[in-house]
């Protein structure tokens, strides 16, 4: 059975060629972030709001890591997932976690993100760490001055970990010069900042987990990153592309204040894999706009997904179904057109690179695919990251 709703009011705010009607399946599921996260605290309010407009009840399932995120996406269990750039970019290269031989490339495709521009996602540090390089409550204190502090690493979250790597980079660092702590999860990380057996974790500065250390005995800082460092952003860029300067204004610590200079890209990304029904994708694309007003302002950081704030040349490539609904109301260019067939054609090479080592069958299979992917990336004129 289906929910239909007239959505004439609605078509009116959307544009003059939207369709009629949003039609969708009475139940689905979707993965995000783990509970108390910015990715789970929004998915449940876009749930709240589907449940509103067109009775339809989202299932959200949290996952503590991108592969948690990605593995019910890619046996078919949930339709969607509001992943990260792990699940998605990453996913996609075939790196880290999916570079294993039980993974590889992966067909994602994306509908639309959280482009909020107020949130931002870094590498935040316990004030109370900033004391052991000599600067009580984080005052100068910079991501240079990480040197030798603990820095959480998350099992099975290249994204997160990419992403502490590039922050460390930004500071003229590496993992080599900071003691990685390892956790199995997204949250048991910020647990580990309250406790304090961390100094360092990754979030958005909205997520649930940082208000929570924010308010507990160690307390959160942000140190500032200056997007006019040429070198200091080439080398956060090197290793993390997704990444640009932005001010944050909300947040753990940020709230009512002018804002602080830090970081940011798109999360989370609601997105699937290629094989997904096209109705399915254009659909839950239509509704994630049509129905923005329902979820707006309903948690932290949500405001994001506003059609204005849609970025449709992005690291991956969006879904069919999503490019029918974008052009429905006069969005979709001719430029995000060629822009998405060249990001399906470096996704065709290295599904292509991965089947042909697949079948030659290595004995060092991360070394092997490193230079396979790599070789494959170069021959398309494709540009290589990781």
């Amino acid at each position: 059975m289906k929910k239909l709703i007239a959505a004439a009011a609605l078509v009116a705010a959307a544009g003059p060629l939207a369709a009629q009607e949003v039609n969708l399946p009475d139940r689905l599921a979707w993965t995000a972030y783990g509970t108390g996260s910015a990715g789970y605290n929004q998915s449940v309010a876009i749930g709240a709001a589907l449940q509103e407009a067109v009775g339809v009840n989202l299932r959200v399932l949290p996952g503590k890591n991108d592969i948690a995120r990605t593995e019910p996406l890619r046996q078919g269990k949930v339709q969607f997932s509001a992943n990260g750039v792990g699940g998605s970019f990453m996913a996609q290269e075939g790196v880290f976690q999916f570079g294993a031989e039980n993974w590889g490339p992966q067909p994602v495709r994306v509908l639309a993100a959280n482009n909020g521009g107020t949130v931002g996602l870094a590498l935040a540090v316990a004030v109370e760490a900033c004391e052991k390089v000599g600067k009580p409550n984080c005052e100068g204190f910079t991501y240079a001055d990480m040197k030798g502090l603990r820095v959480s690493w998350v099992k099975g979250a290249p994204a997160l970990n990419v992403n502490n790597a590039a922050y460390l980079a930004y500071g003229g660092l590496s993992w080599d010069d900071v003691e990685r702590v390892e956790f199995g999860g997204f949250g048991d990380s910020w647990k580990g900042m309250i406790d304090g057996s961390t100094d360092a974790a990754f979030a958005s500065t909205n997520s649930g987990r940082a208000y929570e250390a924010a308010a507990g005995p160690r307390g959160v800082y942000w140190p500032p990153v200056d997007g006019s460092d040429a070198d200091a952003m080439a080398r956060m860029q090197a290793i993390a592309p997704f990444f640009s300067p932005m001010i944050a204004t909300v947040g753990a610590t940020i709230d009512g204040t002018d804002g602080i200079p830090t970081a940011g890209y798109a999360y989370p990304v609601l997105m699937t894999y290629a094989e997904q029904d096209a109705d399915l994708a254009y659909n839950m694309t239509k509704a994630m706009h049509m129905f923005f007003d329902g979820y707006k302002d309903n948690a932290p950081g949500i405001n994001g997904w506003a059609l204005n704030k849609q970025n449709f040349q992005w690291v991956a490539p969006y879904h069919d179904g999503a490019i029918r609904y974008y052009k429905e109301i006069g969005k979709w260019t001719d430029a995000d057109q060629a822009h998405n067939d060249n990001l399906i054609a470096r996704q065709a090479a290295l599904m292509k690179a991965w089947e042909e080592l697949k079948a030659a069958g290595p004995d060092n299979w991360a070394e092997a695919w490193d230079a396979k992917r790599r070789e494959a990336l170069a021959a398309g004129g494709f540009a290589i990251v990781f």
